[in-house]
């Protein structure tokens, strides 16, 4: 027997659109098609997703699972036959919450944090010969007793702190409208929603950190991830805890900026830290596939912030190299890099 809230709210929801009646897609949506269900059956029934949300039993909150008992009936309601991307969405997320779905991203931030820095994290250790000279400074090597107390203390902060921070902001994903129904977006719309975000946050952060490396913003927040000039992937995250906190402002703009889907939002997540690893991973490997990307900056960019230091007023950019060049504070990046090109010149030919 359901609960008399789980009943109220849905009676709520479906008297709010007995008045006049509406039509959706393919769906009809009269004042009789509503008189003729219960509120029960239209959480299943073939309705699209994101005009009702089932609320579990018991508990007044909204599950907003997705609302139908099989494939055939999500194909009745798209008036369409599902994508074998939307198939799998489907077997996987029907009989999932939205918060449980959301909080795949902290399951993602686990594995990508743990996972994708090691392949350099090993090059760094064993000093493979054959790829030392794609090593940015390669005078500085960590320990592997230095390099595991950085993982340690991200997942510290991790754990305490970007985990529960994950778990607390489900109430404004919901409220900006991030959707885990049918239909998917597609390839297009996902590719534009993520380069709005690329862009959104590389601004936003731009400015922040610039900011963060005035002397107070320095000295008492953003000189903790400095403590790595040379930077490996594991330094990635590695902040005092304000910083996380206030760099994660820019990386939530673009979702609420432009929402999407569940999906667009999970990539968006993993995509932006394994970015984040890449430019602080000291390597500069020109089989990269980010080598093809207009305007992006890499590890040799950013590492050269990291190399100067607490004085670094260069390369503030997070992904790409626009904002730097515009505001005049690549200067000092690009002037090291004429002095590298020349002296590599001058050896070349003194070697003729």
């Amino acid at each position: 027997m359901a609960s008399p809230i789980r009943h109220t709210a849905e009676q709520n929801q479906v008297e709010s659109l007995k008045v006049t009646g509406m039509e959706y897609g393919s769906v009809p949506l009269s004042p009789s098609f509503f008189h003729a269900h219960s509120p029960q059956s239209l959480c299943h029934s073939h309705l699209p997703f994101h005009l009702f949300q089932c609320f579990s039993l018991g508990s007044g909150e909204a599950t907003a699972m997705l609302p139908y008992a099989s494939i055939e009936e999500a194909e009745a309601a798209l008036g369409r036959g599902l994508s074998f991307a939307e198939t799998l969405w489907f077997s996987y997320s029907a009989t999932k919450s939205d918060f449980y779905l959301y909080c795949h991203n902290i399951l993602f931030l686990l594995v990508i944090f743990s996972i994708v820095p090691l392949p350099l994290i090993l090059l760094e250790l064993y000093r493979y010969s054959g790829l030392n000279k794609y090593k940015i400074q390669p005078r500085v090597r960590l320990s592997f007793s230095e390099i595991i107390r950085c993982y340690k203390d991200v997942m510290w902060m991790f754990f305490f702190l970007v985990g529960p921070l994950q778990l607390a902001s489900y109430p404004t994903i919901k409220m900006i409208g991030i959707r885990t129904g049918l239909p998917l977006p597609s390839g297009w719309e996902i590719f534009m929603q993520l380069l709005a975000y690329f862009m959104i946050e590389d601004y936003t952060n731009y400015w922040i950190h610039r900011s963060l490396h005035g002397e107070w913003g320095y000295e008492k927040i953003h000189r903790v991830h400095h403590e790595y000039a040379a930077p490996i992937g594991f330094a990635a995250p590695y902040a005092h805890w304000a910083e996380i906190l206030i760099l994660g402002i820019p990386s939530f703009l673009g979702p609420l900026i432009a929402p999407g889907h569940m999906i667009t939002l999970w990539l968006w997540i993993a995509l932006r830290q394994i970015e984040a690893i890449e430019t602080h991973s000291g390597y500069d490997l020109p089989w990269s596939p980010t080598k093809y990307i207009p305007f992006y900056g890499g590890a040799d960019h950013h590492d050269y912030h990291h190399y100067v230091g607490g004085q670094s007023h260069s390369n503030f950019a997070s992904v790409f190299t626009y904002c730097d060049f515009i505001y005049g504070t690549d200067k000092g990046y690009r002037y090291q890099k004429k002095l590298l090109a020349k002296m590599k010149g001058e050896e070349f030919q003194k070697t003729q």
